[in-house]
């Protein structure tokens, strides 16, 4: 009995111990990060360079006219839009002809996309025909890639821009802000960003040692162009189905600079309705992101569960309570950090524990469907699980040798 008290103890103080110190350590680092509604980028970027926004939409009719509009509306003009219809069979094809046919400044343009080439998601064809048709179009100096459901403030690229240039990075990334519409949305939603701290120090991005800490986003991946055709471009993600993190992870491996700002409101995105439609829609994503390995999302499981349970669990434990107490803190305060860009409160931190078990249940749920299934379902096209793995396992190849290579 002695010996479980004493074991649960050391358990205790190292999980309050991991909690303070991820904390302290993000306040401290947070500090690097820049927000871009600060005065100093609110100015012309230099050099006026021209950016392609590429915006593929697949069954996007409730999103995408929001989306384009707000892109037509940025007051950095030197842009040129082009949207993919990407085999759509709702209304989103003629949404997009009806914008382009409206806009009198001509920056829209939009290609439409019947069949699917084998060997390729749907999003990542789609990504890739764009790009080649605005480099071969427009030649411009800056690629950025973003979803069809997201909406941007009228300055959002030119401050991005401005970000971008001054710092000389490769590849930008403005953290988006996931609007919540219920309670449920945000105890999911507020979790998975300060377990995203856990795994990617955002404030060590811009780092080019800090290998580790690579980042890509799918609402706003703004990319210089020959640095997208360097590492391949699409090409090299054909069957990625989190084709933003990897993208970002092949550009950092590759020995370009990336740099990572926030700014809240300014991109932002209502992720999914309810909590059931959050689970749903990450059930393509989590055993991507664990490399279809079921050790590795076993073990991801049980480090969620650990760190995010223990902190209640060690209140009912006399001998605990103190360290319990900490470690809530030090979530907390994590929280709080996450609030500046998700705008969540952060006495969210409170519903930790319910957030945990969520967001097992949608790892476990994820892995378990996708190895039914035998692949994953996505906008209703199937992708077989032995191709996905076949072309990860190419991909991780590619990254390996990448990083290999001095800086």
């Amino acid at each position: 009995m002695h010996g479980f008290q004493t074991a649960t103890s050391v358990l205790a103080w190292i999980v309050a111990v991991g909690w303070l110190g991820r904390f302290a350590e993000a306040a401290a680092g947070s500090r690097r990060v820049p927000n871009l509604w600060c005065p100093e980028f609110d100015r012309v970027p230099e050099g006026n360079p021209l950016v392609a926004v590429i915006v593929p939409a697949r069954n996007e009719a409730a999103n995408v006219s929001p989306c384009i509009t707000s892109l037509l509306g940025q007051d950095y003009l030197n842009v040129r839009i082009i949207a993919v219809n990407d085999r759509s069979t709702d209304r989103t094809g003629s949404i997009l002809d009806q914008l382009a046919a409206s806009d009198r400044t001509a920056r829209l343009k939009v290609l439409h996309i019947g069949e699917l080439p084998t060997e390729w998601l749907g999003k990542t064809h789609a990504m890739a025909v764009a790009a080649q048709e605005a480099i071969e179009s427009y030649s411009p100096v800056y690629l950025l890639f973003t979803d069809a459901d997201i909406q941007f403030s009228p300055d959002a690229l030119r401050r991005s821009l401005v970000a971008c240039t001054s710092s000389r990075a490769d590849h930008f990334i403005t953290l988006p802000t996931t609007i919540a519409k219920t309670w449920g949305e945000a105890v999911l939603l507020a979790l998975l960003q300060v377990l995203g701290v856990w795994a990617v120090r955002n404030w060590r991005v811009a780092d080019p040692e800090a290998k580790r800490d690579a980042m890509g986003v799918g609402a706003f991946n703004l990319l210089r162009t020959e640095v997208y055709e360097q590492v391949g471009g699409f090409e090299s993600l054909k069957l990625e189905i989190v084709e933003d993190l990897m993208l970002g992870r092949l550009v950092k491996c590759s020995g370009f600079r990336q740099q990572v700002a926030i700014a809240p409101g300014m991109v932002s995105l209502h992720w999914a309705a309810g909590i059931a439609g959050i689970i749903r829609g990450m059930t393509k994503n989590f055993f991507a992101v664990f490399e279809y390995r079921v050790t590795v999302v076993l073990a991801a499981t049980l480090f969620t569960a650990l760190v995010c349970l223990a902190p209640a669990l060690l209140l009912a434990l006399p001998g605990c309570r103190l360290a319990g107490m900490l470690a809530w803190l030090g979530a907390a305060g994590l929280y709080a950090l996450s609030a500046r860009i998700s705008r969540i409160s952060p006495w969210f931190a409170l519903s930790m524990p319910l957030g945990a078990v969520l967001v097992v249940y949608a790892m476990l749920r994820s892995t378990l469907l996708t190895l039914a299934r035998g692949g994953v379902i996505w906008r209703g096209t199937f992708y077989a699980l032995k191709d996905l793995r076949q072309h990860r396992a190419k991909r991780l190849n590619l990254v390996t040798r990448k990083s290999s290579r001095p800086v």
